[in-house]
């Protein structure tokens, strides 16, 4: 039972990743920083279950359950930046234009990147991908938990 869990829970942080690549080379939507912060604890996750896989034990579960809740806990941030909940990275979003000159202003504009942190590209049932990967991560978390609990078990 432990490794179906630790198989379950690595292909779908593989198929998050996989869905990700798809909007941006098939979709030619292109990723924000943030979004790509959320791909990295993803691409740990999938290596630490081929680790889980090889290895036995239940400490590498517990490291995967700690990268899948690292991209939700990401995937969170990103959402409350996207709804103006809170400020963002100034990496990635946009800053205030009140008070400056022309020369600030245009300063701004040409050193801000291409793809925003604080707009929502795509949305399904009123919630953007970041808040999407920060559900089914922390579903994937559970799973990396009960795979853990059974590796202890010595099931």
């Amino acid at each position: 039972m432990r490794n179906t869990l630790v198989i379950l829970a690595m292909a779908g942080s593989a198929a998050l990743l996989l869905g990700a690549l798809g909007f941006q080379y098939i979709g030619g939507m292109a990723p924000c920083e943030m979004c790509y912060w959320q791909r990295y604890p993803h691409a740990a996750a999938v290596g630490i279950g081929i680790l889980a896989l090889i290895v036995g034990g239940s400490a590498l579960p517990w490291l995967g359950a700690l990268a899948a809740l690292t991209t939700a806990g990401i995937g969170v941030y990103h959402t409350g930046v996207e709804r103006d909940w809170w400020e963002g990275p100034t990496t990635c979003t946009s800053g205030p234009v009140e008070g400056l000159t022309p020369e600030q202003l245009m300063e701004q504009i040409m050193s801000a990147p291409l793809v925003r942190c604080d707009e929502v590209p795509w949305e399904l049932l009123t919630l953007s991908m970041a808040s999407w990967n920060a559900i089914a991560s922390l579903g994937l978390a559970l799973i990396w938990v009960a795979a853990a609990n059974h590796s202890r078990r010595g099931r």
